[in-house]
């Protein structure tokens, strides 16, 4: 995604946010412990609306530093992130290996891909590998692209191998998860390929 792009998807996304700055903190804790429970029990696309409306409605509980627990009752089973001590909504991304489960309030890894659980970690491991050779293709320096060749080609095809590995994570790698985790995000794009939600169909 270009710069100028991403500077206006987040001016965009401070637009959303108007009518939420405006709740009270009781009733934002509220909403918040209301959407988790639309979430519990499920793994959801980033692109989701409702996904969405949770990433808006915790960061801007984040930004006034808000306890959320200490207002709402939130649904059982929600573990509670490291960084930020709000009630941890796990992403999981193609940077798994380095990253873990990011946690979807403050951005930050809050499950060390080794603390993720076993049965979990070796198809992860596979799939990450894979995932980020395909990824490369993106990044590729202009010795790298005359040396292959065609670079249009690959890319395309690169494009193509990353749909289809997308579907792979959602539909083989994140029901291990949801024995541990109550929901879970899984990022359903990559802008270096050009890959967008509605290509991924699982």
């Amino acid at each position: 995604m270009a710069h100028d792009d991403h500077e206006r998807l987040q001016s965009l996304w401070e637009e959303y946010r108007k009518p939420i700055n405006t709740y009270d903190d009781p009733a934002l804790a509220r909403w918040i412990s209301q959407t988790l429970g639309q979430l519990n029990g499920q793994a959801w696309r980033l692109s989701h609306p409702l996904v969405g409306l949770h990433r808006l409605l915790a960061t801007t509980a984040h930004r006034r530093s808000l306890r959320v627990a200490r207002l709402a009752q939130l649904p059982a089973g929600f573990p509670t992130c490291p960084h930020c001590d709000s009630p941890l909504l796990p992403l999981i991304t193609r940077d798994v290996l380095d990253d873990g489960l990011v946690c979807e309030t403050c951005g930050g890894s809050a499950v060390p891909f080794s603390d993720l659980p076993e049965e979990a970690r070796e198809p992860l491991r596979q799939w990450a590998g894979t995932y980020a050779k395909i990824h490369a293709v993106a990044h590729w320096e202009e010795t790298e692209k005359a040396l292959h060749g065609e670079y249009e080609k690959a890319y395309q095809q690169a494009a193509e191998q990353a749909e289809d590995l997308l579907r792979e994570l959602a539909r083989e790698h994140l029901a291990p998860l949801l024995e541990h985790y109550p929901a879970l995000v899984w990022e359903d794009h990559d802008e270096c390929l050009d890959v967008r939600p509605d290509d991924v169909i699982p």
